[in-house]
């Protein structure tokens, strides 16, 4: 059995879509200080990361406190925005209202929500995972058997806890909800 701690990213230098790939506004640094408090005692035996600025960012003072160099790990990285799109902001918009199988939602949609799974399935220690919205609601969907895209809001550096039993995922604590903002 292991404990996941999902770490939504802090508050990034610019909106969803308006930037590839910002790092952390001011606000945002002092968030993930904030965090790596709670974090630092909670401990952990491992620390992965998104591949993306704002999450490497967040999970920095986390890492720094526990003596951890992170992992970075793809499979936790932002949802792909399929290459056709034009305006990110709408497409997301439309997404986290519905389902993963609604008919907007292609096949690699899917198998990325899935990919986040099996990540968090090969967990055998405390982990602390620094991500991003989209993806902590899969994870938290695949631990309720719940097809919706938006489960829950989890605001900028907030802290959901799931829970490894055997390869089963459960949800321990969903984290400080926030209103959404596609940042």
């Amino acid at each position: 059995m292991s404990l996941i701690y999902l770490v939504r990213h802090a508050e990034p230098a610019a909106t969803w879509g308006a930037h590839p790939n910002p790092g952390l506004s001011e606000l945002g640094h002092q968030q993930a200080e904030a965090a790596a408090l709670i974090l630092k005692g909670v401990g952990g035996h491992a620390v992965w990361t998104s591949p993306l600025a704002r999450c490497q960012e967040t999970a920095s003072p986390t890492s720094a406190a526990l003596g951890f160099v992170p992992r970075i790990e793809p499979r936790v990285a932002e949802i792909p925005v399929p290459p056709e799109v034009t305006n990110h902001r709408e497409w997301l918009t439309k997404l986290m209202s519905g389902s993963w199988h609604d008919g907007h939602v292609d096949a690699g949609l899917r198998q990325w929500r899935n990919q986040i799974g099996q990540a968090l399935l090969e967990v055998t220690q405390d982990t602390l995972v620094f991500s991003h919205f989209v993806a902590i609601n899969a994870a938290v969907g695949l631990a309720t058997n719940s097809d919706t895209v938006t489960c829950f809001k989890p605001g900028h550096a907030s802290i959901t806890i799931l829970r490894n039993l055997g390869g089963v995922l459960t949800v321990e604590t969903l984290g400080e909800e926030a209103s959404i903002r596609l940042t």
